[in-house]
């Protein structure tokens, strides 16, 4: 070979070789005329971001990850890449929805709080919507998950869309409908807020039979599935009081069917109290994890969220149904119902998830006080959403019963408080595993203990990731800084780099080859 051809293959193979890491997968915004797809009158401030792996999975289930209060899609990007660590592994795609120059999300309207009614929560569900046609997702493994802002609309978009979401994380969430209690959507100098202040400082009080009438107003005639639910809260929480919890559990005890008293109650860490409810299969629906002395803060941990909605592995079925076949609902967008027989595909009940090493990756402050910190916390093998068939047809009825689930007991989430993130300021220890599975019945297996946070500001050291990233406002020694008001916190996420094209041994090889080339002497010619 000679030397002019090594140094034209040696271009080619080092070029190949960056534009395989330029071409790994990343965040990309979609033009408002594609998603909108026919649909008008939406906010026209709402803007999507899509996550698709560079491996999808074969129809890969869907994410959504709404921002706190004054945060972006990049900034819930950036604060859930935990979460889309296991996406780029397992395949499913996430939807980061931004409501640019907002203060929060609109879960208090008329028009957020109607079915379609042309709000917030209509646009997001409009995104599920194009992303399910567009990439061929699963409409039965729809999810959200968020903090504070995010979390409120978490549980709005759960109660106003429970035909389009199979289950929900909400870190510091209000009960879907408390939002709108004096709702204030415009400040006196025509600013946005998008705040409530009776429900945020706890002084909503309903019955759970007015929560539920509440939340099935918002879709008026749907007898479908209900989506379950995680609730994580601080007890110490002055953003969001911590009396929500207490309404939470009336509003979706009753939107699921289930006693105000839980089935239980353990404590999976020191600090924490864990209440959980079965549905009659067995299965744990709806909890709630409060962390004792803890503020607007709680810890995000992506790989125990991924856990709890089931896509910790490639493949399968929605833990829920397949613990719970023929559970009665409809799946999916558009939520039709099934004409003339009962719903369900069978499925084997879900093993218990493992709970992932605590990730605290900052959220920006709601309301002026505290940095949120949002949380996901222990895993669980859980449910899932019916098979085919949907609501109950003409001549039948919902399928009901069916085999007993063996439910894994949801994981402990990292105990961060407010200022600090796991590699921040000190190591974080390593998540424990999940809850073993319940026996046959429902019986709730015990619960893995996650990673706990590090404390204190972003030290030396830094950030998991080297370096770190510099956060918006400030630079910490190593690591990322979020300012917020008074407080900052630091963020421990630590992102995998893909690397294509040519292998390290093969470039080094052909570089060797090449500089042998360079420095071998020319042959004189004789005349």
């Amino acid at each position: 070979m000679s030397q002019r051809q090594v140094v034209a293959l040696a271009s080619l193979c080092w070029g190949s070789l960056c534009a395989g890491t330029a071409g790994a997968a990343s965040m990309q915004k979609v033009n408002q005329s594609d998603w909108w797809a026919g649909t008008s009158g939406l906010p026209s401030y709402v803007n999507m971001y899509i996550y698709v792996p560079d491996q999808p999975a074969t129809k890969p289930p869907i994410v959504v990850g709404p921002h706190h209060c004054q945060g972006t899609a990049s900034s819930s990007n950036s604060e859930m890449a935990s979460l889309r660590s296991v996406a780029d592994r397992t395949g499913f795609i996430m939807i980061f929805p931004e409501a640019t120059g907002q203060n929060c999300w609109d879960a208090g309207s008329t028009r957020s709080l109607k079915h379609d009614g042309k709000g917030d929560t209509h646009a997001i569900a409009q995104m599920v919507r194009y992303t399910i046609s567009k990439h061929d997702a699963d409409a039965s493994r729809v999810y959200s998950v968020g903090g504070s802002s995010g979390g409120i609309m978490t549980e709005a978009l759960l109660g106003v869309y429970p035909d389009i979401f199979m289950a929900g994380v909400s870190l510091m969430g209000v009960p879907c409908g408390c939002w709108a209690e004096q709702y204030n959507d415009v400040t006196g100098n025509g600013n946005t807020a998008q705040w409530s202040g009776p429900c945020a400082g706890g002084n909503v009080s309903k019955t759970a039979q007015q929560w539920g009438d509440l939340v099935r107003s918002y879709f008026p005639g749907y007898a479908g599935h209900r989506p379950r639910l995680q609730h994580w809260h601080g007890t110490a929480d002055t953003t969001l009081n911590y009396k929500v919890v207490a309404e939470d559990i009336k509003e979706w005890t009753n939107v699921l069917g289930l006693s105000e008293t839980p089935t239980g109650t353990d404590t999976p860490k020191s600090g924490t109290t864990r209440q959980y409810w079965n549905n009659s299969c067995g299965y744990t629906v709806y909890e709630t994890f409060s962390l004792s002395g803890v503020g607007h803060g709680v810890p995000f941990d992506g790989n125990a969220i991924a856990a709890y909605f089931g896509l910790d592995k490639a493949g399968g079925q929605d833990p829920e149904a397949a613990a719970c076949p023929g559970s009665g609902g409809s799946g999916g967008a558009g939520g039709a119902t099934g004409a003339g027989g009962t719903t369900g595909s069978g499925g084997t009940s879900g093993a218990g998830g493992t709970s992932g090493s605590g990730d605290g990756g900052p959220f920006a402050r709601d309301g002026g006080n505290d940095v949120v910190r949002a949380g996901g916390g222990g895993a669980r093998g859980s449910g899932g959403r019916t098979g085919s068939g949907g609501a109950t047809g003409t001549g039948g009825g919902t399928g009901s019963g069916g085999s007993s689930a063996a439910g894994g007991a949801g994981g402990d989430p990292a105990g961060g408080g407010s200022g600090g993130s796991e590699g921040s300021g000190g190591a974080s220890a390593a998540g424990g595993s999940g809850g073993d599975g319940g026996a046959t019945g429902g019986g709730v297996g015990s619960g893995g203990s996650s990673g706990e946070a590090g404390r204190g500001g972003a030290g030396a050291g830094g950030s998991q990731a080297s370096g770190g990233a510099s956060g918006q406002g400030g630079d910490a020694a190593g690591g990322r800084s979020t300012t917020v008001g008074d407080v900052s916190g630091g963020c421990g996420c630590a992102l995998g780099n893909r690397v294509g094209g040519l292998r390290g041994r093969e470039a080094a090889l052909l570089l060797a080859a090449l500089g042998s080339l360079l420095r071998r002497p020319r042959r004189r010619t004789r005349r």
